[in-house]
Formats: C-alpha cells, structure tokens, sequence
C-alpha cells in the first residue's frame, strides 16, 4: 500500500547533506569510514557482544561490568572509541574505549532547538530514538521531536565531521526536520531508520501506533526527501481494536541473503517491569514490501515472527538495531531490569540465522 505525503519545512533547510546511510549484513552496500578506511558495515551497526560475568553471555555491557542505563541505545565508533546515543535530554550520549566501562558525556544539544520547540508544542529539549551513521565525509544523526501519545511529531537530522567532543572542529550542526506529522495524519513520523536497497538508494523507515510503520524514499543529496509528493509505502500496521491501539513501532531494516528484514517492536513500552515490548520480524524480496511474518502473515495484517520477548530479569524487550562484528549479527536493543526498579538498560544479544534463513537469539 501507498500513499502520498506531506513533507514540510524543507525550504528553510536547504543546505545539501550528505545521506546516512547503515551498513547492513550479509552483501548490502557498505558507507565511507572516517580517514579513508576501507569499507566496513556503518557504525550503526557496528559493536561487539558484552563478555561474559554479570549479565551472562552476550547479554549486556556498561559501568562496572553492568549495563548502561538507556533507552532506544544505538552505537558507533570512531578512534577506537565506542560512542553511544540514546533518547534523551539534547539526545544524551556515552563513550567507552572497551564496550564494558561506559561514560555519561552529555548531549549532542546542549540547548533546546528553537525549530523543535516552535513546531512541536511540549516537546522541550527532549528527544527520541537517535539513528547514527557517518556518510559523504560527516557524521549524520536522525532524532525524533514528540509529545507522548501524540502524532504531533518530526523527524529532524543533524551533522558533525566527528563524535570526538575534544577536537576542536567538534560541533553538532543541526539541519531541521526531515519529515514531520500532525493530528490530520494516520502515521506519526517518529522512530527514524536509514537502510539501503539492492542498489544503493536509500530509505527512510519510520513509525509508531496509528497506522504503522511507513517508509519514504530518500534525496542521497540532502538525506531528506525529495521536494514535491513523495509516495509514502505502509509496510506494517496492527488492528487499533481492543488493547493494542496499534502497538508496533521502532522500525529497523537490514537486507541478508537476498531478504530485506524489519525488525519492529510489538506492545507497550516505558512501564518499567510491567512494560509488554517485544521484538519481531518479517521479511520481503523487495524493501518496499509485502512483507510477511515466518507463517506467512502480512505484516499489514499484525504479522510478526517473535524474536525476543521478556525472560527473567529482563522485562519488556525492544527499540532494536542489528549489528555486524565480522561474521556476526547482534541484536542490540533496551530491557527493563526487574532487579534494579525497572530502569531501562543496554542489552545485547547474538542473532543466530537458520536454514531457512530467519533470526532467532542464541540463549
């Protein structure tokens, strides 16, 4: 299904950006590294398992052998240091040089942007689900601007030439929105994704509650939409009925041995240990869709093949990314720890393919 969109404020953003871009597993086209690297998979899906001790295996990395305590976490990397974005006040960020020992630096904005606060009534400084990538010679971070439960929402896009706040050209030049939705919309432009097709186009996939997760088309010359109508593709909804109001968002996609995958986040998240999120998945030959669960239910029909659910100590699963360390793909996501109050924190686990080729967590 598609359908045209409104994009607005891109004539006072007119500056050319160069595009996020994701590396993804398994043959997708790699981005430019910082210093002229040989190519690898993106920082954003770029990090290595927790080692083993307080969380067990893979299962977490932060301060003193314990995970960080985050929200809607994605990573990168640059002179051997680990940075880490998150939701947050000015979209808060750490640093570790061994993915173990983490380290509260601050935000990427220090003050509130004037734009958000304009066109987003409510929204403060405070702002969600960072997307992380370096492209064209320059850092790229998507956030979102929103008001709890409301689609009154944008998607905004800023740019550094480097993550390192102790170098002197270090500075976060903020671009505007990238795409922005109001109550008259059936969609909410939150929870940014970049991904790339077969042959390098890129994708904005985006999207919480009301009729799902949505995906544009991408200007690699302005990591924005192009001006005028650009068609607006559903790839994943749920019914509104009873309970669930539409429950799914935090869209990621990746392209593995010739599927695209997008991992979603099912249910209600920010309840501490009575948080229901989970994790889920289905996959298409094109990125554009159908896309269908394992079973072989649309994922516009509330389809979704479990990949992880609450276990333990670790209670509502989601907000994901999959990254790449050489051959293996992890699963990277916020769990609410039931032994420390339900705060949310960093997780990561190994995603296993099988000979079908569908993930599942390795326990």
């Amino acid at each position: 299904m598609t359908r045209r969109v409104r994009i607005t404020g891109l004539r006072r953003f007119a500056t050319a950006l160069g595009l996020v871009a994701l590396g993804v597993p398994a043959g997708l086209a790699v981005v430019q590294q910082p210093g002229g690297e040989a190519p690898k998979p993106s920082a954003a899906q770029t990090t290595t398992p927790a080692p083993e001790g307080e969380g067990g295996k893979g299962r977490g990395v932060g301060q003193q052998g314990g995970p960080p305590r985050v929200h809607d976490p994605v990573l990168a990397k640059e002179g051997g240091v680990y940075y880490l974005f998150t939701t947050g006040p000015g979209v808060t960020f750490h640093t570790s040089e061994d993915r173990v020992t983490w380290r509260r630096r601050g935000r990427v904005f220090e003050r509130g942007l004037k734009w958000a606060a304009d066109e987003i009534p409510g929204s403060r400084d405070y702002y969600w689900a960072p997307d992380i990538s370096f492209f064209g010679g320059k850092w790229h971070l998507y956030y979102s601007v929103s008001t709890f439960g409301r689609n009154r929402s944008a998607i905004g896009l800023a740019t550094n030439v480097t993550l390192d706040p102790g170098r002197p050209d270090f500075r976060w030049e903020d671009r505007g929105p990238v795409v922005e939705s109001t109550p008259d919309d059936d969609w909410n432009a939150i929870d940014p994704n970049i991904a790339l097709d077969e042959g390098g186009q890129p994708w904005l996939a985006f999207g919480s509650f009301w009729d799902g997760i949505k995906l544009l088309k991408i200007d690699p010359s302005t990591g924005k939409p192009s001006e005028g109508r650009p068609r607006l593709h559903s790839l994943a909804r749920r019914p509104r009925t009873g309970g669930g109001r539409g429950a799914v968002e935090a869209p990621f996609v990746i392209r593995r041995g010739g599927f695209y995958y997008l991992f979603m986040s099912f249910d209600f998240c920010c309840r501490g240990v009575d948080s229901t999120y989970n994790i889920r998945v289905g996959r298409c030959a094109e990125i554009t869709g159908p896309y269908l669960d394992r079973d072989g239910k649309p994922l516009l029909d509330g389809g979704g093949t479990l990949v992880r659910a609450s276990s333990g100590r670790w209670r509502g699963p989601g907000h994901n990314a999959v990254y790449r360390e050489g051959d293996t793909d992890w699963l990277v996501y916020h769990a609410y720890d039931a032994d420390d109050r339900g705060v949310p924190k960093l997780r990561i686990e190994e995603l296993r393919w099988d000979d079908t080729g569908w993930p599942r967590v390795l326990e």
